[in-house]
């Protein structure tokens, strides 16, 4: 039987290249997405564009009111998205955002009766987040192993994070070996209706240094503004 593995797709950059490293193993994917309050419904459309071009199982957009408690700029609007860069954790950090992805999928993980959970998160190249970091990773993983029916009956849940310890610009090298359109994915904390980027948050800064690294061209569709064109 082929393998069934969920995938966290949030229609940026890294999950599309997680996404397409699963298809490469030989997993049939059935992808999971949030809107959770976010400035923008940008990367869900891409989302959801995404899975449609990689033919998944099924995809799922889980609706959620992280911002009823605000506390980031992600999902607070009276708090402003930083155009430069921050020390410390930054206030694009969405409390527990993580924890509470990672519940769902396990959750969905045992309906469809599979064991293997991808997420894209990167301990190198990131804004400081402390749910990106291999210590949590770990810590989910064995409560996903105690707090489960499956787990239980002798299941064991594996946290896929194969980007975990790559660079921005690795990232971006494997996924154009796996052939992946960049094009399509919207990684701006920012960005207009149309999914254009902002250019100057800390998501365009990371994206845009890991082409340069790369050495590849940057695909991203940019706004036009006074700022852009000085």
């Amino acid at each position: 039987m082929q393998k069934k593995a969920i995938v966290l797709l949030s229609g940026g950059l890294d999950s599309i290249t997680v996404l397409a490293l699963a298809k490469k193993q030989g997993f049939q994917c059935y992808a999971l997405s949030f809107d959770y309050g976010q400035r923008h419904n940008a990367e869900l459309i891409a989302a959801a564009q995404i899975a449609a071009d990689y033919q998944v199982e099924d995809h799922k957009i889980i609706k959620l009111g992280l911002s009823s408690i605000g506390g980031s700029a992600l999902t607070d609007e009276h708090i402003a998205v930083p155009q430069t860069p921050q020390e410390g954790i930054p206030v694009t950090y969405v409390p527990a955002r993580n924890t509470i992805f990672l519940s769902f999928a396990l959750g969905w993980a045992e309906v469809l009766n599979l064991t293997d959970i991808f997420i894209g998160v990167n301990a190198v190249d990131y804004s400081g987040y402390p749910d990106c970091r291999p210590e949590f990773i770990k810590a989910f993983q064995l409560l996903a192993n105690l707090a489960t029916k499956a787990g239980v009956e002798g299941e064991h849940f594996i946290i896929h994070t194969p980007l975990i310890a790559l660079s921005k610009s690795e990232i971006i090298k494997k996924g154009i070996e796996l052939d992946v359109d960049y094009r399509r994915t919207v990684s701006c904390y920012s960005a207009d209706e149309q999914g254009r980027a902002c250019r100057v948050c800390d998501a365009c800064r990371l994206r845009k240094t890991g082409f340069i690294d790369a050495g590849i061209k940057d695909p991203t569709r940019y706004q036009e503004s006074e700022k852009m064109l000085q």
